[in-house]
């Protein structure tokens, strides 16, 4: 990845363990995760438990972990195939089936939605994709989303494909669980591919974030909005990788 080139070994390997922490800590955050990004980083450092905190938070965070890890596996190839977000899914969520509409590792078998408020306040129920109608969907999402694989993308470019992926995959909406996790993943593999930090959505940003998934859901496809946003969220990872390469990376907790 050309974003790590000229930057020494052992500061190139603490830079991959922040940005994994970094990435793991604000994407599961957004999901209801409540541990710090200290306490992630250290699970993901020692491999032990953080006293008082949820364990299914901790295990949640080791999954997103190795879901980094093989996404980092994914990004040579130049191309997604549906059996990659299978597996994703599978690291992520890592836990057995229990119902048969709600399966880990294959596409949702029952019809879902979510609830949000509208502008007067009221909660409004949104309907996503019906489940008959995933395959085909996440059939065309792939075909679209390996168009994006553009080694020499200029950083609008690799915006525009972190955006059109993100947006295409959480409104399709193919599984019954982990939708915003693996939209944050699998969106990163142009950026990374075309030599680029990943672009990590803080916790902070959080409303901001799932209002404007929200707003394209009820028909605002005009992207521009949510572009201005993501590079805003960039600049935290492409700091990280401006201090990689000045000196030894400070402790984020």
């Amino acid at each position: 990845m050309r974003f790590l080139d000229g930057i020494p070994a052992t500061r190139k390997e603490e830079l991959l363990k922040q940005l994994k922490a970094v990435w793991t800590h604000d994407s599961t955050a957004i999901e209801g995760n409540t541990l710090t990004l200290g306490d992630t980083m250290f699970v993901l450092g020692y491999g032990l438990t953080v006293k008082g905190k949820p364990l299914k938070d901790q295990i949640d965070v080791q999954n997103h972990a190795n879901a980094v890890d093989a996404v980092m596996d994914l990004v040579m190839r130049g191309r997604l195939m549906e059996e990659d977000v299978f597996t994703l899914h599978r690291i992520v969520i890592n836990e057995q089936s229990r119902d048969i509409y709600k399966p880990v590792g294959a596409y949702k078998r029952e019809d879902n939605g979510t609830y949000w408020p509208d502008e007067n306040g009221r909660s409004v129920y949104h309907a996503y994709l019906p489940s008959d109608k995933v395959p085909e969907a996440m059939k065309a999402w792939l075909d679209e989303f390996n168009g994006f694989y553009r080694a020499e993308a200029t950083e609008d470019e690799a915006i525009d494909a972190y955006a059109r992926t993100h947006v295409g995959f959480t409104s399709i909406h193919p599984f019954y669980d982990g939708n915003g996790r693996l939209a944050r993943l699998l969106s990163n593999l142009p950026i990374l591919f075309a030599g680029y930090p990943p672009i990590v959505i803080p916790v902070e940003s959080r409303q901001d974030y799932l209002q404007a998934l929200w707003d394209y859901e009820r028909g605002n496809t005009d992207l521009s909005a949510f572009k201005s946003f993501v590079r805003t969220c960039w600049q935290t990872t492409l700091d990280l990788v401006a201090e990689a390469r000045q000196g030894p990376l400070l402790v984020r907790r």
